[in-house]
């Protein structure tokens, strides 16, 4: 697996963003999560709430849940994890100056490109999928093609287009609730 890919597996929606929690940050700049949090706190300016922003306990819970991170992992913790969005981990680069962790901002900021990316590419081509379906609906129902071998035909066109449709969806995420 190549570090971008490592990276992507990294990145959570939160309150609609794309962030990493410090602890995956710290791990991946070398230094312990408490001194990756102190240097953030000691540059408090550089850091305003659409750069990090602190989870609720529910938000953690759901994130663990969802993802299936290890308790284990970002456990031991006595305060809820921060997280930076993509302009804070930016701005995490002139707060932690050490060759790895300049190396690894480099890679963080080229999976966010890669991630938006393939955003605008599938955004794109759901699109042309969507008029192509709706160009055979229209075709259809002009000619009025009643033939069995025209109908199976369309019917297997129908089916690419909607295979195709489904391959660019984002996979959704369910939400589980225990019965009390």
């Amino acid at each position: 697996m190549n570090e971008l890919t490592e990276i992507k597996n990294l990145i959570y929606t939160i309150r609609g963003q794309k962030v990493m929690l410090d602890s995956d940050l710290a791990m991946l700049y070398g230094v312990e999560t408490f001194n990756l949090n102190k240097a953030v706190k000691r540059n408090a300016q550089r850091f305003p709430l659409d750069f990090m922003f602190q989870l609720t306990k529910e938000e953690y819970q759901n994130l663990i849940f969802q993802n299936g991170i290890s308790n284990k992992k970002h456990g031991g913790r006595r305060f809820m994890p921060y997280v930076f969005t993509e302009q804070g981990i930016a701005m995490l680069s002139s707060v932690l100056k050490s060759e790895q962790a300049i190396a690894i901002n480099i890679q963080i900021m080229r999976t966010f490109v890669q991630i938006k990316q393939f955003a605008l590419e599938n955004k794109e081509l759901t699109r042309r999928l969507s008029e192509l379906e709706q160009y055979f609906i229209e075709h259809c129902k002009e000619n009025k093609h009643d033939s069995e071998e025209t109908k199976q035909q369309f019917n297997k066109i129908n089916e690419a287009i909607n295979l195709l449709m489904d391959r660019t969806k984002p996979s959704k995420i369910r939400f589980c609730t225990k019965e009390k």
